[in-house]
């Protein structure tokens, strides 16, 4: 599993690019709509199964509008939320959410050693590699290789997507197969940990 996710890595950096295509002006303009669930420029949902969606990286939060609005990511609380849009305005709303701040949570104390262990060092007796790995020691994801900042994201909403890549009802892109396989190997427990761990990760 290393070397997959060593050689995915080093391929994106041969080929993959930054969109840096949007206009955040033009996409503050169409974000009003996505605030009205996930907050002021994205970084308070109303519910904590919703994620952040500010500062997440342009190359992450377009990828993942574009899965959305052709169905590959099925997410029922945004189902006809981008019908319409124009590629162009889907790189605006990437553009305009990348740069707005993300807000810190508090981790649950009890938890916070368990998952920084399992953030910073993996679980070498399961196979589970270091989210710090891809993610950025202090969570602020890998932008050209369009890996999300994880640091402050909603403890609720990362579980939910760990055991969805777990179960296989995430699984739109080549980044979505290595999650995939990550999750398979992490118990109930050490999500709980280290999604609370990543909540309060600055």
């Amino acid at each position: 599993m290393k070397k997959l996710i060593a050689g995915f890595v080093f391929g994106v950096g041969l080929t993959a690019m930054a969109h840096g295509a949007g206009d955040p002006e033009a996409g503050e303009q169409n974000a009003v709509a996505c605030q009205a669930c996930h907050g002021q420029g994205g970084s308070a949902p109303i519910m904590g199964a919703y994620p952040k969606i500010s500062g997440l990286g342009e190359k992450y939060l377009y990828d993942q509008l574009v899965a959305i609005q052709d169905d590959s990511r099925s997410i029922p609380e945004m189902a006809g939320q981008l019908t319409g849009k124009s590629d162009q305005e889907l790189q605006d709303l990437a553009a305009y959410f990348a740069q707005q701040e993300i807000t810190v949570n508090q981790a649950d104390p009890d938890l916070v050693d368990k998952g920084e262990a399992i953030y910073r060092g993996g679980n070498m007796a399961t196979g589970v590699p270091a989210c710090a790995s891809c993610h950025n020691p202090q969570g602020k994801g890998n932008e050209p290789a369009g890996y999300p900042h994880l640091g402050g994201q909603n403890a609720e909403y990362i579980a939910k997507q760990l055991k969805a890549y777990r179960d296989g009802t995430r699984d739109n892109n080549a980044n979505a197969e290595i999650m995939m396989d990550v999750s398979a190997r992490l118990s109930d427990a050490e999500i709980e940990a280290v999604s609370s761990y990543i909540s309060g990760l600055n």
